[in-house]
């Protein structure tokens, strides 16, 4: 079985947790608590030398880090159904959207980014939030602006079909609405994910449903 080290309000986790539910593959949750300094532990390094969350576990006992990676990986090994559509253009639409997420947002605004801003700024939460709320309203700007003139939207980031740019969306939403972002600004963004939520795969891979939510 595969075991999915993550933490449960980790985005990245979240990416993956939403890809296994898809592909219908059985896993098993094994937490890294984040704030408890586990991603640092000696146990956990020797998982994934970079203290980055998730790994995943093969049934062999190799490990995958990176999302995104894995992600590609689950397409390739499970390829149904597949988080990419099968024309090239438009795999690299979807490709570009959600690395936009995975790129441009996450590393800005991950924990350890704003952990660093606290304890090596001196920076309180409302700064910090700020900082979080500036950098998210700069790509959703961008990601709405994006969504809404290409006729290639659809209930979904492309068409009516789950890919990676709505795998990689879903937690992107998640964390700006605990920071609160207001999302009335970016109503395709909105609509898209409340979309996604609903269904089962999203359902279960949210954060509130994980052994390890708080």
């Amino acid at each position: 079985m595969l075991t999915l080290h993550g933490y449960y309000r980790s985005s990245t986790s979240y990416r993956v947790r939403i890809a296994l539910n898809l592909k219908g593959l059985e896993w098993r949750h094994a937490g890294v608590d984040l704030l408890a300094g586990e991603d640092r532990s000696a146990d956990y390094l020797a998982v994934n030398p970079q203290g980055l969350l998730p790994t995943l576990e093969l049934a062999d006992g190799r490990y995958l880090s990176q999302s995104m990676a894995i992600l590609e990986y689950l397409d390739e090994a499970h390829p149904e159904p597949s988080l990419l559509p099968a024309e090239p253009l438009a795999r690299a639409r979807v490709r570009s959207l959600a690395l936009q997420i995975a790129c441009d947002i996450h590393p800005l605004n991950n924990l350890r980014a704003l952990k660093y801003l606290r304890s090596e700024f001196g920076q309180g939460d409302a700064a910090v939030n700020a900082w979080y709320r500036h950098w998210v309203a700069i790509e959703f700007e961008a990601l709405e602006r994006r969504l809404v003139a290409d006729p290639a939207t659809g209930s979904c980031c492309h068409g009516d079909a789950v890919s990676q740019a709505d795998v990689c969306l879903v937690p992107q939403v998640y964390n700006a609405e605990r920071f609160a972002v207001d999302m009335a600004a970016y109503p395709t963004l909105a609509r898209i994910a409340a979309h996604c939520r609903a269904l089962p795969a999203f359902t279960a891979a949210a954060p509130e449903r994980q052994p390890d939510a708080r």
